[in-house]
């Protein structure tokens, strides 16, 4: 029998996403504390399209842990204040890709904040 991998043994932890916590590539944060950060996504799919990072590189959601508990409602409180200041009071869309199946590129959870036009459901 193979040993089963994990989303971090199969994906480098140096994402595009720990590149711009370091500072190497340059974005502009809508919103930073000490647990994440939110910025606008390079490639939106609606007007309004921000991502919100944790500052823990955390490859997908199965790699969370129970001491991640905190962390994760974070993300969704930030994302909740995120869309309310960039214009998004009417709804938005909340999204967490998790791994290959689900379209995730970057293995450094996020959360998707989408908005700004009507979507449709099912989405892709």
């Amino acid at each position: 029998m193979g040993t089963k991998l994990s989303s971090s043994t199969r994906c480098p932890r140096d994402t595009v996403f720990g590149r711009i916590l370091r500072g190497e590539l340059s974005t502009t944060f809508l919103y930073e504390d000490d647990r994440c950060v939110a910025f606008r996504d390079i490639n939106p799919i609606a007007p309004v399209h921000i991502l919100v990072i944790p500052r823990k590189p955390i490859p997908t959601l199965n790699d969370v842990e129970d001491e991640d508990e905190s962390l994760l409602g974070h993300l969704l409180l930030v994302a909740k204040k995120v869309a309310k200041q960039n214009g998004l009071k009417n709804g938005c869309r909340i999204v967490i890709n998790n791994d290959r199946a689900s379209g995730q590129t970057v293995y450094h959870l996020h959360v998707h904040i989408i908005g700004g036009r009507l979507l449709n459901w099912p989405p892709g």
